[in-house]
């Protein structure tokens, strides 16, 4: 009993103790909460598009995210970007190079196109203008570019790969600078029956035998995807610097599409990189004959060949 008077003590709970300890609890809580918020911001969208065309952007925060993720930087190229792999192979038989590489805490390694775009782009700057990356995939050539504070319109039809792109908008935060569109291409208007690889993301095509000609024993799935002609989302008051285009030989009717754009005078028609593979061309019956004398009528006199790119410019 000679402790019994404490029960009947009355306890103290605003001592400068207590309300010390409340006021840091507090404190850290509210910090947590805004570094949470920070950091769990949605992707941002563009509040002015572009431009004003017929279709409207992919909107990323509205699209369902892909899993799993595995992202890392791209390595050796002048400016870096994340990139987040669509491709895993065959796992866990066959994983994909670059899973490989993340496993063993490398970098992913760097396309072509990326180092290409880079370097095409680099002396441009200061230049007012655009990217146009037709048949973006997973964005390589879309971020190369974006990171150098270029803004991009991207164009892209296969669900799983905007996914990707999306994930690469959030991790370069280029939100403001990329705006992609889920259509193919075209020389119309309309809808075309587009060929999916299962497993493989990388050789989508309209053309049955163009999608499965480097990888015969995928399955092939079709799906019907929207077309726009490049010449009704870019506006002729609006300068493009530089296209891109490689769409498993639908670049024909990518081209055709584009003939306003094509027809500006020297210095203000973009330069262009187009992926110039015969097997390809024919599969979608057309040939690099058949596109060499379309680009020579609308002013590209100057082409050279890089590896499959053909790189076009107009000369005097």
């Amino acid at each position: 009993m000679a402790n019994s008077w404490r029960r009947n003590q009355q306890i103290k709970i605003f001592t400068p103790k207590n309300l010390l300890l409340f006021f840091f609890t507090s404190l850290l809580l509210l910090i947590f909460l805004y570094l949470t918020s920070q950091t769990q911001q949605p992707i941002k969208s563009l509040k002015n598009p572009i431009f004003n065309p017929p279709i409207k952007p992919f909107n990323c925060y509205n699209s369902p995210q892909a899993y799993p993720i595995i992202a890392s930087i791209v390595e050796s190229v002048k400016y870096p970007f994340l990139f987040s792999l669509s491709d895993f192979g065959n796992l866990p038989e066959k994983p994909h190079k670059n899973i490989q590489r993340v496993l063993k805490g490398k970098p992913f390694r760097k396309p072509d196109i990326s180092w290409t775009i880079q370097e095409l782009l680099e002396k441009m700057k200061g230049k007012k203008g655009f990217f146009v990356d037709v048949g973006a995939n997973v964005g390589m050539a879309s971020f190369a570019a974006a990171v150098m504070g270029f803004k991009v319109l991207a164009f892209e039809p296969v669900f799983e790969n905007l996914q990707k792109i999306c994930e690469g908008i959030y991790f370069n935060r280029v939100g403001e600078l990329v705006e992609v569109y889920e259509a193919a291409a075209s020389d119309h208007n309309g809808n075309i029956t587009f060929h999916k690889l299962v497993g493989r993301l990388d050789n989508s095509a309209v053309s049955a035998t163009g999608a499965k000609l480097a990888f015969k024993s995928n399955e092939e799935i079709e799906v019907q995807v929207k077309t726009i002609p490049l010449d009704e989302v870019i506006q002729e008051t609006e300068r493009v610097l530089l296209i891109k285009i490689d769409v498993q030989g639908w670049e024909y009717h990518v081209l055709k599409g584009a003939s306003k754009l094509l027809s500006r005078k020297k210095g203000e028609a973009p330069y262009l990189i187009y992926e110039e593979d015969e097997r390809l061309l024919q599969a979608s019956n057309s040939s690099a004959k058949e596109i060499r004398e379309f680009l020579h009528s609308v002013g590209y006199n100057h082409c050279t060949q890089h590896g499959t790119d053909a790189h076009c410019t107009k000369t005097d």
